[in-house]
Parts: structure tokens; sequence; C-alpha cells
């Protein structure tokens, strides 16, 4: 007789396997990224770690033409296998809902690849499986403090030549809308020069999309500075390390106002302290991300098309996470209409004054 049940780790252990070996492929036919069969691991130790610490066996039961009561005792054991795992994520390990939505995503990719690629009869209890979403806050530089870290030279002589460094490579990330893990990457072929302009064309890792980005003088620079002494364009630092500079670099720009940092747990907004009761600062919220959200917000801020925007950046058409910026961006124009709808209205105040002030003169000549 066939086997029923399997130990869900042993499958989950052929799951990355073939994620990595290339044997499992993504739909379009491409090979899994390494960064998401890193994901996978890390999402087997937490199984694993449930499993022991809440002494809940983690098991896959083939339902051949199951009876309704086999159809009610599996459904009810993924059910609760879900509430439990929620909860040791949320409860014992403090994670917020966009950690455990991707947990939970990856689990359903898990279950599809066990029902769709290797054809095993597991029933449909995993698509009820949801999926927690969060909105996280994007942090980004507005185009005025951006334009002061790119041109004023008072503050940039005061660096340390480590941390002008450290703002070159920041600047520039602001400047392009690169993933970290592509802009660290970029070494000379990526430098095109046409028609008296310089270009950086790149292909990105994760989406394989191809752009070409016109670099400003202060861009090229910047690049024409580090490229003979180092194999890549840019200095390369590890993604900690240069989290750990640029928060140093916001705050010795002077941008320590205090920031509520909120995440969600099961929809419900927490704010998130840096230490008891005290806010995090502006600069302690800045990371490597901030560039590439700062240049997509800076184009749409100052008014690039949303579609030039996107190509720039390689988001979908649809992608969610491109609308946060657009909002972020109309956000940004709103207040600077503000700005100038109240000095239309003084000008406005101010002329009715003045013709005031010639029509009393006139009457009294």
């Amino acid at each position: 007789m066939p086997k029923q049940e399997f130990a869900l780790l042993e499958l989950f252990d052929k799951f990355i396997i073939e994620s990595k070996n290339g044997k499992r492929l993504q739909k379009n036919g491409k090979r899994i990224n390494p960064r998401t069969v890193e994901q996978y691991e890390y999402l087997k130790g937490l199984l694993a770690k449930f499993e022991e610490s809440k002494q809940f066996p983690l098991r896959i039961r083939l339902l051949q033409k199951p009876t309704k009561r086999v159809f009610e005792v599996e459904k009810n054991y993924w059910k609760r296998f879900y509430h439990k795992f929620l909860d040791f994520l949320y409860q014992d390990l403090d994670c917020y809902d966009n950690y455990v939505g991707s947990a939970v995503k990856m689990l359903r990719v898990f279950f599809n690849y066990l029902s769709e690629t290797k054809g095993m009869p597991i029933g449909t209890s995993y698509k009820q499986f949801y999926v927690p979403k969060e909105d996280i806050s994007i942090v980004v530089l507005s185009p005025e403090q951006l334009n002061y870290l790119i041109y004023d030279k008072a503050f940039e002589q005061g660096l340390s030549a480590d941390m002008q460094v450290v703002k070159d490579i920041f600047v520039f990330g602001c400047t392009v809308a690169l993933r970290f893990s592509d802009l660290i990457q970029l070494q000379i072929p990526n430098l095109e020069f046409i028609n008296e302009r310089w270009y950086l064309k790149v292909t990105s890792q994760k989406t394989q999309t191809f752009t070409r980005v016109l670099l400003p003088e202060y861009a090229r620079d910047i690049v024409l500075k580090y490229n003979k002494k180092h194999k890549t364009l840019l200095p390369a630092f590890s993604k900690n390390y240069l989290n750990q500079k640029v928060k140093q670099l916001i705050e010795l720009a002077g941008w320590v106002h205090p920031v509520a940092k909120t995440r969600n747990k099961r929809g419900i907004p927490v704010i998130v302290y840096k230490e008891k009761h005290k806010l995090h600062r502006f600069c302690d919220m800045v990371t490597t991300h901030t560039m590439r959200r700062t240049a997509i917000t800076t184009m749409l801020s100052l008014g690039m098309p949303e579609f030039m925007v996107r190509k720039i950046s390689g988001h979908a058409p649809n992608s969610r996470e491109f609308f946060r910026y657009v909002a972020l961006a109309q956000s940004y124009m709103d207040t600077e209409l503000t700005i100038v709808y109240d000095k239309l209205t003084n000008k406005t105040l101010q002329t009715s004054l003045e013709l005031k002030t010639i029509s009393d003169h006139l009457m009294a000549g």
C-alpha cells in the first residue's frame, strides 16, 4: 500500500533542493532567486522550532477519496496549525504582520508545489491560510534635504574622509533609484557615454529589468572619482556597514527630529520605541533602502510622469508598492501647493491694502 503520510519538514527539504538546483522554476521559466531560497531555508528553521517548542507534529497526509470524517479531521488539523503557528510568530517571536505575511505566503507556495508540481492529493485546506499584509511607513529624504547633501560644500568639508565616501554613495543611490544589490555591483561596463552625456545602464538582478538612466553632473563626478580605485564604480561596503554609516551621516546633517515608528500586529498599529517610551529619530529610520525610495519619490514629487519613473525603477504598472510612492509624492506636492496658495492669499491681501492706501491718499489730496 502506498505511503499515506509524510513528515512535512522532509518534503520541505526536497522543495528547497529543487528550488536551489533549478529543477523547480518560476512560472516564467527562470530559476528561483538565491535570496528566495535563503528565505525558504529560514522558514524551514521556523517550522522546526515551532514543531519542537509547541509539540505539534507537522505532517502531510494524502487524501485519496477521503470520507467526510477524514476531510473534517484534516481541515481541523490545518486550522489548528495555522492559528498556533501565527500565535508562535506573533507572541513567542514578537513578529509583525509583514514578516508573518511573508512566512504564510511562502507556506502557500510550498503547498502549491506539493499539489500542482508533485501531484500529491493534499486537499485544499491550505488555501484558507490568510496572508497578513502591512504597509510599512516609507522613510525618504525631501528634495530639499537631498539638495543639501549634494550641494552644501561646508557640510561636506566638515565630514571625515570615510564619511565623505558614505555621503557620495548615499547621494548617488538617492539619484539613480537602483536596489542596493544592483547599486553596489556597478562596474565600468554599466557606464555609457552618448552624445556628450553619461548614462547608467543596468539589468536588475531581481527582476531582469533593463534600465538606462541619464546621470546628472554631480553623479557623474562621483563615479569618476572612484572607478579607477575600485573594481566597482562605487566603494563596495556591506549593507550592514552602510546602514550604520548612513544613520550617522543623517545625524551629522542635523535631521534628528522624533518620528513615530509604527508596525502592525494582527492589523492593529503598534508604536515601536527606540528605547522605553522614547521615539526614534529621523536619522535612526534611514537605511540603504532609503536611497531607492528617495530617488523614486523625488522624481515623482518634481513632476516626472509615473510611467517614466516606473521604467527607471522597474516596477510593474499595477505595483501596489509603487503607488505608495505616488501617494507620498502627492503629499509632498500638496504641502508645496499649500505654501504657494498661502503666498497667493497674502499677495492678494497685501495688494488690497496697497490699493486702499493709494485710494486714501488720493481722497485726501
